[in-house]
């Protein structure tokens, strides 16, 4: 029964901050599934792709590598340019998930940027239990996206409408998020300097090359902050 309460309590507290995940995820895994269907991959593989896989803008790219001849180097090497950012943020979770029992390996499978977004900035409130909290903003993220892209699949053969910009709602659901999280932070440095690394590296390597020196140069930047200034900056990022 304490349990039982435990995660009720848990599940109430981290449902309303994983809303504008819904949001997002709705649109834009219904629409994922919508081009699977129009590809030729069934529902089926809409559910494996996003359940197994589950790494979002990749899945997008997957379409075009499963419907374009054979290139394991070209896709090795899209899915560490589009997936390269899962590395400098999770080795940030490593504090975050310290001694958090057992279902730790579930929560690094599913971690992604929009959940990383909300575990790194919210604390559990008062009272609830710091694991199921952070197990219900993992669970719910990835149930979102797995449902949605999953129904997208099933009705992809019913429904015919032009998909185009329905990209977009990811990007504005970042958008969303880096705006509540710079509210509510105090300390903006390693949002702005975010954002001065990632227009540095654009002008230097343009927008295909971009990620992985913008990461690295930010990944330097913060290091030396961190070992210069006396105190913890923001986790607005």
């Amino acid at each position: 029964m304490h349990n039982r309460h435990k995660y009720r309590r848990a599940f109430l507290a981290a449902f309303p901050n994983t809303l504008p995940i819904l949001t997002g995820f709705a649109f834009l895994g219904f629409a994922y599934g919508l081009l699977m269907s129009t590809s030729g991959y069934g529902p089926i593989w809409s559910f494996l792709m996003s359940s197994i896989a589950f790494c979002g803008s990749m899945q997008f790219v997957a379409i075009t590598l499963l419907t374009s001849p054979f290139a394991p180097l070209q896709a090795f090497y899209m899915a560490l340019m589009v997936n390269a950012r899962h590395l400098f943020y999770g080795l940030s979770m490593l504090e975050k998930y310290k001694g958090i029992g057992r279902i730790k390996p579930f929560l690094i499978y599913v971690l992604c940027d929009e959940t990383f977004s909300i575990v790194n900035s919210k604390e559990p409130p008062q009272g609830v239990d710091r694991a199921a909290f952070y197990f219900f903003v993992s669970f719910l993220d990835y149930s979102y996206w797995v449902i949605a892209s999953t129904m997208g699949g099933l009705l992809g053969s019913a429904i015919q409408f032009n998909t185009k910009g329905l990209d977009f709602v990811l990007t504005a659901l970042f958008v969303v998020i880096f705006l509540e999280q710079w509210l509510e932070g105090g300390n903006h440095f390693s949002a702005s300097a975010g954002i001065a690394s990632s227009i540095i590296c654009l002008m230097l390597f343009g927008a295909g090359n971009f990620i992985i020196p913008s990461m690295l140069l930010l990944l330097l930047v913060l290091t030396f902050y961190r070992k210069y200034y006396k105190g913890e900056p923001s986790s607005c990022t």
